[in-house]
């Protein structure tokens, strides 16, 4: 029997993920930023919300110029989030409602203010300067770079050090130069790094641009591309082909002997989720190769960036699901992610549609993978419009000098967030004027988003039609339900169904089919088993079943187990 027909997968392959951007989750200091104690103080609406699994983006020291992902010190926790003493205690509350911790480590790069830096800076000379990547520039007087790399953000890669005349190499923002892991001894002490929040009882990682960890060592000239944007498949970007700077051979041996030191612990088992913008095929060459029946030897999971701009659309829902089937079969694991801390958040893509929103929650919680729930999902919240002039986001800044109508031109589509503030503002408890994330004597760190006066968790946990109520069905029917997270999955061809998208989870005795209308008609199912038994549905008054047809409305979903 394949292993998706039994129900002692791993709890990483059964779990549901909830990503909490700390800064925006809870304030109890009064600062307007969120906090470590913040987040323990909501940790029992994330229990009864059903998740099972919290990642958090960055706490870790930092001058917070990325806003935690430039670390300044992988083994301490900034102080405008709380002590490490504050973080011991979040992993044993979690720990104690029988959920799981998963932290984003930023193994690419570190702060310009990292001590390793300021000595590897220093001198040409210093124990310290082959941790980072140091070059001559070209000739004459060495004063232009050392190649052509770009930055994945755009612009130069290589930035040049007055004092000691060389250039050091950043993949991301100047304040974030790389790492060499060509140097033995960095290897080891990130490795390291990993062991000590292990020991801490961290029971996974989310993996920040993990593909960059290694460029081409003899420093090759990236080829030409006629592409402007990256995409969720593809890297190409600024005008160039990035064959040596990023996914380089290199990476993929990498990821295993970091999954070597993961495998050093169990019980739980822990597991490694990685950043990585690649096709399909490149991201299952990051789960590395079948090592038994039940797992491989590289990283348990990727992020299918393919999910984030997928219309909500019957065939390009199941084209999208047919080659994750293909690529990933088991023992791979997809994931579902529509939205995260960089990203345009999908209820935004949807045009706020709350049925949208409903029917594409099916899908993420019922198709076989692992699902990633950005906070504020939950509860509807959308993207803010914050102009490009008043960015905190340093990325925002970069292109501040964009005239608006140019900035409209390239955020049209909804798939390209120039400004990172917009999908990361505080997240809406109730609705006072701060929204319940700080009080309203304080200024949030970032401006509350339009709309939270019914957008927020007290609101929607007293109506049973609202998003926040279908999200706590489907997370519930999800974990009692062994099929749904567990089963093998089924794809129904379209010729049966037309406009609808319907797949069956079976796990041994157990079949549910689920229905899901991502259309504007009334569509019937003319295929309903007599003894089918409804399980959910994304419209409370769906009508009973009549002579075995039921109408399902637009952007209708529903749920039935099958009875054998």
């Amino acid at each position: 029997m394949s292993k998706a027909n039994r129900s002692s997968l791993p709890w990483w392959k059964k779990s549901t993920v909830y990503q909490i951007y700390p800064r925006s989750f809870k304030d109890t200091s009064g600062n307007g930023v969120g906090d470590i104690l913040g987040i323990i103080s909501e940790l029992d609406y994330l229990q009864n919300l059903g998740v099972e699994t919290i990642w958090f983006s960055p706490f870790f020291s930092s001058p917070q110029a990325d806003f935690g992902y430039d670390i300044s010190d992988f083994r301490n926790i900034a102080p405008e989030y709380g002590t490490m003493s504050d973080c011991e205690k979040l992993i044993q509350e979690i720990h104690n409602r029988e959920m799981y911790v998963v932290f984003d480590l930023v193994l690419n790069h570190t702060s310009e203010k990292h001590p390793w830096f300021l000595e590897s800076r220093s001198s040409k000379d210093n124990p310290k300067r082959n941790w980072y990547i140091w070059r001559d520039g070209k000739k004459p007087g060495g004063k232009k770079p050392p190649n052509n790399w770009k930055a994945m953000v755009g612009g130069p890669g290589w930035h040049y050090d007055k004092q000691t005349d060389q250039w050091y190499w950043a993949q991301f923002l100047p304040f974030q130069p790389d790492l060499n892991y060509r140097n033995p001894e960095v290897k080891q002490e990130m490795f390291d790094t990993v062991r000590f929040w292990l020991d801490k009882g961290v029971d996974g990682f989310r993996l920040d641009i993990i593909n960059t960890m290694f460029e081409d060592a003899a420093l090759r000239n990236n080829p030409f591309a006629l592409k402007m944007f990256p995409s969720e498949s593809d890297d190409k970007s600024f005008f160039q082909n990035k064959i040596y700077t990023t996914n380089h051979p290199d990476n993929f041996d990498f990821v295993k002997e970091l999954k070597n030191v993961i495998d050093e612990y169990s019980d739980p088992e822990r597991f490694l989720v990685g950043e990585i913008t690649a096709s399909l095929e490149v991201l299952k060459k990051y789960c590395g190769d079948i090592r038994n029946e039940d797992e491989t030897d590289g990283l348990n999971m990727t992020f299918q960036f393919q999910s984030l701009d997928v219309k909500l659309d019957s065939e390009q829902l199941r084209r999208l699901i047919s080659r994750y089937e293909q690529v990933f079969p088991e023992p791979y694991t997809p994931t579902w992610v529509f939205s995260n801390h960089d990203q345009v958040r999908r209820i935004t893509k949807l045009g706020n549609n709350q049925d949208k929103a409903k029917l594409n929650a099916m899908l993420q919680l019922t198709a076989r993978g692992v699902p990633f729930i950005y906070y504020g999902e939950e509860i509807g919240m959308s993207n803010h419009r914050l102009p490009l002039k008043t960015a905190l986001d340093p990325v925002g800044q970069k292109y501040s000098w964009l005239p608006q109508f140019l900035v409209n031109l390239i955020t049209r589509s909804g798939s390209i967030s120039l400004n990172r503030d917009n999908c990361r503002t505080p997240m809406q408890w109730n609705s006072s004027p701060n929204a319940g994330f700080c009080s309203e004597e304080v200024k949030s760190w970032l401006p509350i988003s339009p709309g939270h006066e019914t957008l927020n968790v007290d609101f929607e946990e007293s109506d049973s039609t609202s998003l926040l109520s279908c999200y706590k069905s489907l997370l519930q029917l999800r974990k009692t339900t062994p099929a749904l997270h567990s089963g093998s999955f089924h794809l129904l061809p379209s010729f049966l169904f037309g406009n609808l998208l319907s797949y069956q989870r079976i796990l041994k005795k157990q079949v549910v089919q689920i229905w899901l209308n991502p259309s504007k008609k009334l569509v019937p199912i003319r295929e309903i088993v007599p003894k089918s038994r409804l399980l959910f549905s994304t419209i409370a008054d769906t009508s009973s079943i009549k002579d075995t047809t039921l109408f399902l409305e637009p952007y209708q979903g529903v749920i039935f187990e099958i009875s054998k």
